[in-house]
């Protein structure tokens, strides 16, 4: 059961990231279809970023409270409707707001997916199963524009959101039937029967069969979904330096993908379908590169233990304790990183000189290999540091990200048009360098941090157990 679901989480991180690239080799067809101007086209691209950003807030937080079946499941079922009204509607009002309603179904999804592997997966395995989600997540963008201009060459654009539709009633269907309740705030360890209406089809059509109903567990109090949660963990101390520096890493990662589609058509003169099929080496890249971190990740977790003569099965019980979880989780980063900035440096300079399409395409795979491996094992950190929250976490993660990604798509045609294609990429690649100290302090500082964090939830606690009774006085 835990592949199957690991499966489904997988297949569902791919539908955010592929929705929003799926769209790219349209954009000229729908400003010609709805009389409109390519900047106005483009804003709904903006827009859908934003909404990527802030839909895990909501989402994030109604997956750790009610549970990651519902979550799921009502997230796509809005992604569903919006995508079928996208394929019927012919102006570009309903383009622009039913983008948005595309955005906020799909991309909760992504922070949902990660805290499903959180669920079923012991600390000390995590990395590996991360890896698998994150192979997803980073193929969305590389498959997508692939398949878009694939379906907007010879069946139009309408059929782009045709297909999205289909592919999320193609998971819906086994989600619903098939996979149960994980989340450890709803069922615990497995031992606590969730709500009748949180259950499989195939359980519950067991139930009609043969009587057997168990007793439920304790009633849940529902409430609307709080995505301050979302900011407080976004601003703890060890929390934000980590996630300002997964988003300086992913702006890397999606500018060269952003730009990827118009300096090659530029440079190459290459159509749509040419452009897309650049992105294979890209999305090839990225599969190899985030399973087999993941392996890395769960063997550095492993040689840290035996280091320090901790059981390596005390990260099965999710427990972090005074375990060094950083430098777990850092240490396989730093040759990732700086190889990666190197190969995105390469890529500017081979833009800025024209070559033969072979060298940026190479880069471009070696980036797709370097890159997204760092902030993919920073998830896994995320992740870790939250262990009762994870979808809240991921999604923090995922708002700080995507607000950085919105205001770097915004404006690196500026900074090409300004600073030109080589140095534009080297100062992009000097940010992640730059990172390198830092995560070398969160390392050393963060099992400090965490401790004093616990102390004073600790006190807290411990202060309002000693001023109940005297209340009651």
């Amino acid at each position: 059961m835990k592949i199957w679901i690991t499966f489904m989480a997988t297949v569902a991180s791919v539908v955010s990231p592929m929705t929003a690239h799926i769209y790219f080799p349209a954009l000229d067809a729908l400003a010609e279809e709805l009389n409109v101007s390519i900047s106005l086209i483009n804003f709904t691209l903006t827009s859908y970023m934003i909404f990527q950003g802030l839909s895990p807030t909501i989402f994030g937080d109604f997956g750790d409270m009610a549970g990651r079946r519902p979550a799921f499941t009502v997230a796509f079922i809005i992604y569903l409707c919006a995508n079928i009204g996208l394929a019927l509607q012919r102006n570009y009002a309903a383009l622009l707001v039913l983008r948005c309603v595309q955005s906020a179904g799909s991309s909760g999804t992504l922070a949902l997916s990660y805290a499903v592997i959180a669920d079923i997966t012991p600390t000390a395995e995590r990395g590996k199963y991360m890896g698998f989600v994150s192979v997803g997540a980073n193929i969305g963008p590389a498959i997508g524009p692939v398949i878009g201009g694939l379906l907007s060459q010879y069946l139009g654009w309408p059929s782009i959101f045709w297909f999205c539709a289909i592919f999320v009633v193609v998971w819906l269907v086994p989600w619903v039937a098939t996979v149960p309740e994980m989340c450890r705030n709803v069922v615990g360890n497995g031992s606590i029967t969730p709500q009748s209406w949180n259950i499989t089809l195939v359980e519950f059509l067991r139930r009609r069969k043969t009587g057997d109903v168990p007793e439920p567990g304790p009633k849940r109090k529902m409430r609307f979904p709080n995505p301050l949660g979302t900011l407080a963990i976004a601003f703890d101390k060890e929390m934000s330096q980590v996630l300002l520096i997964a988003a300086v890493i992913y702006v890397n990662f999606i500018l060269v993908a952003a730009t990827l589609s118009t300096e090659f058509a530029a440079i190459y003169n290459f159509g749509e379908l040419e452009v897309g099929l650049c992105f294979l080496p890209y999305g090839l890249g990225c599969c190899l590169t985030v399973v087999l971190q993941g392996y890395v990740v769960d063997w550095n977790y492993r040689r840290i233990a035996k280091k320090l003569g901790v059981d390596p099965s005390h990260g099965r019980r999710n427990e972090i304790g005074d375990f060094p979880i950083e430098s777990a989780r850092i240490q396989p980063i730093y040759p990732s990183l700086l190889l990666g900035a190197a190969a995105v440096i390469g890529y500017g300079w081979a833009l800025q000189a024209e070559t033969s399409v072979a060298a940026p395409l190479v880069l471009v795979f070696l980036i797709g290999m370097l890159v997204p491996s760092t902030f993919s094992i920073l998830n896994t950190l995320i992740v870790d540091l939250y262990p009762g929250s994870t979808a809240t976490a991921a999604a923090a993660n995922n708002l700080v990200r995507c607000l950085f990604g919105a205001a770097a798509t915004a404006v690196v045609d500026y900074m090409i048009d300004a600073m030109g294609r080589g140095w534009c990429f080297t100062f992009l690649a000097l940010l992640m360098v730059a990172c390198l100290p830092w995560l070398r302090f969160i390392e050393k500082q963060g099992p400090r941090w965490r401790a004093e964090k616990l102390q004073r939830k600790n006190s807290t606690q411990n202060g309002q157990g000693r001023s109940g009774p005297a209340e009651a006085k």
